[in-house]
């Protein structure tokens, strides 16, 4: 490797001179594709030349023909200029897009604002997007993102309520059908019973009168997601929310038991969001989103069309 006083570098305007005459056979048309005068081209060019020490184009008239150091030096120009375009740092935005990151926790982002994104993405052409997923128990920086959802306490947070939950248990009807008749809350007692610590059996317990410890069996699930496709493939009855099971009970791959409910300790919720026409218009877009899958969830479960 040569030492950095021995390494001379070409300008990148006189590597894209280079390549477009070569390309195009005389300076003149390649100043009218680089919208400068054929001058420049031939003043960068000769700079090139000057540079590695041979000339790189046998001029007659103004044909232009490669010599053989300019033949060699253009596939490796030619490989530079396409290493370089291929930056995405590189490519000048379209002035009238707005980016916009929003943070969320995996489910909320999997069961809520995916497979709903194109209704916003057709509102809101003019949005640039980025989703990115946030860890349970693992609060990200708000500087990290321009709209962020969160899933805790949402008034000691101060955040805006975005889905009215309620949770009740859920199971596969293939599990249903080998489990003895589930008349009433008590008749759980033995059934498998997927866990979360996100939303604990107890309140619900509770709720039908039952006074049975949090279960301490099976395995546990860090993500409400997980939670029900484990119900779903029919491991256990799970304590899970309508608003996120919606699509399985539509299907009937999921059904509810009972129809008592508790409202869980902690919800989903947009925490004060930065400044700006696009995360307003998104935090305005999430919450009529939720409302109406709020209340499809509830559908769901009560047999409603």
């Amino acid at each position: 490797m040569a030492a950095p006083s021995d390494l001379r570098l070409p300008s990148i305007e006189g590597l894209r001179a280079f390549e477009a005459a070569a390309r195009l056979g005389t300076f003149e048309r390649a100043a009218d594709e680089l919208a400068v005068t054929a001058s420049a081209v031939g003043k960068r060019v000769a700079a090139i030349e000057a540079l590695i020490g041979a000339p790189v184009f046998l001029r007659t008239g103004k044909t232009l023909a490669l010599t053989a150091s300019g033949r060699e030096y253009l596939e490796q120009v030619r490989q530079a200029l396409a290493l370089l375009g291929a930056m995405p740092q590189h490519r000048r935005r379209d002035r009238g897009l707005e980016r916009l990151r929003v943070i969320a926790p995996p489910t909320f982002a999997r069961q809520v604002i995916v497979p709903e994104l194109a209704a916003f993405t057709e509102a809101c052409p003019w949005v640039e997007l980025e989703i990115v997923l946030s860890s349970p128990y693992i609060a990200l920086p708000i500087g990290d993102a321009d709209l962020e959802v969160q899933h805790g306490d949402a008034e000691a947070a101060g955040g805006r309520v975005l889905l009215e939950d309620v949770v009740l248990p859920l199971v596969a009807p293939a599990l249903l059908t080998r489990l003895p008749a589930l008349r009433r809350p008590a008749d759980l007692r033995g059934a498998p019973l997927v866990r979360t610590p996100i939303d604990p059996w107890t309140p619900w317990f509770r709720a039908a009168g039952l006074d049975w410890a949090e279960p301490d069996t099976g395995a546990k699930l860090v993500d409400l997601g997980l939670t029900l496709e484990a119900a779903v493939a029919g491991q256990g009855v799970a304590l899970g929310r309508p608003s996120l099971a919606r699509a399985w009970l539509r299907e009937g791959r999921l059904v509810a038991p009972f129809a008592l409910h508790v409202r869980p300790a902690n919800r989903y919720h947009l925490l004060p969001h930065a400044p700006g026409k696009a995360a307003t218009a998104f935090a305005d877009w999430l919450a009529d989103t939720c409302a109406r899958l709020g209340a499809d969830g509830l559908a769901a479960i009560s047999g409603r069309p």
